[in-house]
């Protein structure tokens, strides 16, 4: 008989049963992949904390849920009694993180676990197709892409704050004055994981790689100029950014997108992406 016991935070020694439960998803586990491969599961290293619950048989055991709770929450797997633990620990402290994101099922349960306290939310996205491309892009992709350089920063700043002002709906230079912000989208850049094309000094195409595993990559921050949209800037840069991390990094390439974002789902369809699962986004 099945038994899962309360959610716990996961330490070293649950390493090997942690990696097996994200290999089980690669690209629905990205964001926690990556930071898993770096840091491991301690903490402070990791920049949050990984909780689990345990499913136990006579003979063996098993990470039934897996959960981690740091900037943003992302529940990657559990039942409804797995979710409900990590509510229960969730809620002993005060709510920090910015999201709750993940696989649909557990981010829409574990929120129906949480809403009474730490409801409302500035808005829900309930359906956000998963996609992926393991080869090249079917479209030609857009040779004036290319990483963007660190003395480049003031000039792709703007064009990285407004995506975000149309993506998520808030200013991210709201509290600090920008300084955090600036201070992510620097380190990208210092990453080789920012990407731009620009035309007479000015970002028209820009997009990210936000979260990078041993095999995947996903794709953030798509964002095109106003002036420039309906000339198929999207696709073209998108699948340069595809073949970044495909041909040049060996990762799949993966993303997520709204799905009443009808342009842009047809734009990846017509790259070669191709639907994988389904996640949800609580933004507080």
């Amino acid at each position: 008989m099945l038994r899962l016991a309360g959610a716990r935070l996961l330490d070293d020694s649950d390493y090997p049963a942690v990696r097996a439960a994200l290999a089980a998803d690669p690209v629905g586990s990205c964001m926690v992949s990556a930071r898993v491969e770096v840091a491991g599961l301690d903490p402070w290293r990791l920049g949050g904390e990984l909780w689990g619950a345990d499913g136990r048989t006579a003979r063996s055991g098993a990470l039934h849920g897996l959960c981690f709770s740091g900037p943003n929450m992302i529940p990657l797997r559990g039942n409804a009694a797995a979710l409900r633990s990590f509510a229960d620990r969730a809620l002993r402290r005060q709510r920090t993180c910015s999201s709750l994101v993940g696989p649909s099922e557990q981010v829409l349960g574990l929120w129906d676990e949480l809403v009474a306290e730490w409801g409302p939310a500035r808005e829900v996205r309930h359906d956000q197709p998963l996609m992926a491309l393991d080869r090249l892009p079917a479209v030609p992709f857009d040779r004036e892409v290319r990483p963007v350089r660190p003395d480049e920063l003031d000039r792709y700043l703007p064009a990285a704050i407004a995506m975000f002002v149309e993506e998520v709906g808030v200013d991210p230079r709201a509290g600090d004055g920008g300084a955090s912000y600036r201070a992510r989208v620097a380190e990208l850049i210092a990453g080789g994981r920012a990407f731009a094309r620009f035309e007479n000094g000015e970002v028209v195409f820009k997009a990210e790689i936000g979260a990078l595993s041993e095999t995947v990559g996903q794709i953030q921050g798509v964002w095109v100029h106003p002036d420039r949209r309906g000339h198929g800037l999207g696709s073209a840069g998108t699948a340069a950014v595809s073949t970044r991390l495909i041909r040049g990094m060996g990762r799949v390439a993966s993303l997520y997108v709204n799905s009443f974002n009808s342009p842009a789902l047809a734009a990846y369809r017509k790259i070669g992406f191709r639907q994988v699962g389904r996640y949800a986004t609580v933004l507080f």
